[in-house]
């Protein structure tokens, strides 16, 4: 069956860096786009983010450029999400998600939480 199975939260102090990662089974994952979503208490969920199949483009949440890198690979098929420099406002449950274009499925992982804090 379809998985999306995230690591690597944790508690980490201002400043601190978190590498998360997203193993994926059960489908075609070189079919996919990939991106990281996030959620804090209270919030909606929000796109961090967004890599394409190939891996040939990303694009970022403005509120993590510069600080956060996504990247894939197709033969391992994993997605992480290097988050340096990390802030209180980083704290949240961050999600893996799949999206193949063609047919608009999308699978989400069940999450991981992210605290930012001294």
């Amino acid at each position: 069956q379809v998985q999306l199975v995230e690591s690597g939260g944790g508690l980490v102090q201002p400043g601190g860096s978190l590498r998360l990662s997203c193993a994926a089974s059960g489908f075609t994952f070189t079919n996919y786009d990939m991106s990281w979503y996030r959620q804090a208490p209270g919030k909606e969920r929000e796109v961090v983010a967004y890599i394409t199949s190939t891996g040939g483009s990303t694009t970022y949440a403005d509120s993590v450029k510069g600080r956060f890198t996504i990247s894939r690979d197709n033969v391992k098929n994993t997605v992480d999400l290097q988050m340096n420099s990390l802030k209180p406002e980083d704290t949240a449950v961050y999600y893996c998600r799949a999206d193949q274009r063609r047919t608009l499925v999308t699978y989400w992982g069940q999450g991981t939480q992210v605290t930012v804090s001294s």
